[in-house]
């Protein structure tokens, strides 16, 4: 006889609920489980998306192909705007010299034939300028004089690519500062000058120009001005020291960048960068960070009279004269008999005759110690001194004779040593 099954209904109803509830539970649990295991593996997205909405991540498509995203990024800036604003005006300047084919072991190191021995121009070194002016006929080019210096002719590389010949308006040596003419048939942008008396220590700057030469035009590097009034001690092409007033930056100045302008942020031509400046620290010691470029408002008096004159007319002393610190200490106390005190200063080697210095009584063997009641200590800032004049002002100077403390007032008269090419009286 079979067994009944006894089990109350109610107990049978409670297991099956337990068991029902445990397996929802457990299918529940497992779900869970497999999404959070496709979130942190990386999986191609979660598990109870839609289709749709995993598809709008722009990231890859059914192939698993990595897509580029469509999202629009804002990459306008104070830079990219001052950038903008002055960049159609950088160009790249090629320095042209008288090269025989012969010397340089003929095109492609082959010899020529005889008779066909001419000079020709070939590129000797390039850099950069801006285009700071414009009239009907011609444009106008500022640029670092050694830039152009031994040139036999110019060629100048528009940023359209374009290239122009140019014409040599006028140099100066001693601000390491040339303009250039072009035709302005191609050219659409002139930079404008902004008053470097303005700027503060730690305002944006950007330099443009062509380092290491046109293949790279018109680069751009950005930085800060590091420092104001520098005087930087470089030497001109007579191999002289001068002193020069420099704007510092942290922006990459280069070989090549020299002439190119100095921005700021709202594109401005605050300064002409000079990598000769820049590289004018201790032989053999490598410098970062350190870029200089000439004040706007000392650019702008250079070029004007450049425009007019071709050149720059500067005061003389009409001296030759000797840094103190190259004395001996036994002509010091023989030949000179300055104080020991007095450990800088500028000697008179010669006065000369019928000079500005020899008229107001400078002799030789006078030490001169102060100008306009300014310390210097060597020639160079004499010079730099000096050169803040004009032809017909008046200077005081003073100096030691023979142990004595004395002065006077030199009425300046243009130097004649600088229109002949000899730098070696002041």
């Amino acid at each position: 006889m079979a067994k009944k099954d006894v089990t109350p209904r109610s107990k049978k109803n409670g297991w099956l609920k337990k068991f029902g509830i445990g397996l929802l539970g457990g299918l529940i649990g497992g779900i869970l489980v497999i999404g959070g295991f496709y979130y942190f593996a990386g999986g191609t997205g979660n598990p109870f998306q839609s289709e749709e909405a995993t598809s709008t991540s722009g990231v890859t498509d059914d192939n698993d192909d990595v897509q580029v995203s469509d999202v629009k990024v804002d990459v306008d800036s104070d830079t990219t705007s001052a950038v903008n604003k002055v960049q159609d005006s950088v160009v790249s300047i090629v320095n042209l010299q008288n090269s025989s084919p012969e010397e340089n072991g003929g095109f492609f190191d082959t010899e020529q034939p005889e008779g066909d021995n001419d000079d020709e121009e070939q590129p000797a070194g390039e850099g950069s300028g801006v285009i700071y002016k414009t009239d009907d006929d011609n444009a106008y080019i500022v640029t670092n004089n050694h830039v152009v210096a031994g040139q036999s002719g110019l060629e100048v590389l528009l940023a359209d690519g374009s290239r122009e010949s140019a014409e040599l308006v006028g140099t100066d040596a001693y601000t390491d500062l040339a303009v250039l003419q072009i035709s302005s048939d191609n050219v659409d942008t002139a930079a404008t000058f902004g008053d470097s008396d303005e700027l503060q220590v730690g305002e944006p700057a950007i330099a443009i120009g062509s380092p290491l030469g046109s293949d790279y035009a018109n680069s751009v590097t950005q930085g800060i001005i590091s420092s104001l009034n520098r005087l930087v001690e470089s030497e001109d092409e007579s191999g002289d020291d001068v002193s020069t007033n420099a704007i510092q930056t942290d922006a990459a100045i280069n070989p090549g960048n020299s002439g190119g302008p100095l921005i700021n942020a709202s594109g401005q031509v605050v300064g002409i960068n000079s990598s000769k400046i820049a590289s004018s620290g201790q032989a053999g010691v490598s410098v970062e960070g350190m870029g200089f470029a000439i004040p706007s408002n000392d650019v702008t008096d250079v070029i004007n009279e450049l425009e007019q004159n071709g050149e720059i007319t500067r005061p003389a002393l009409g001296i030759s004269m000797l840094d103190l610190n190259a004395i001996s200490t036994e002509q010091r106390e023989q030949i000179l008999q300055v104080p020991d005190s007095v450990e800088n200063g500028v000697v008179v080697q010669d006065p000369g005759n019928d000079t500005p210095a020899s008229e107001a009584g400078l002799e030789q063997y006078d030490v001169i110690t102060k100008v306009d009641d300014e310390e210097i200590e060597n020639s160079t800032e004499l010079r730099a001194a000096l050169y803040k004049k004009s032809v017909g002002d008046n200077l005081k100077l003073t100096f030691y004779r023979k142990g004595n403390p004395e002065s006077v007032n030199v009425e300046l008269s243009e130097d004649q040593s600088i229109i002949e090419g000899n730098n070696s009286n002041q």
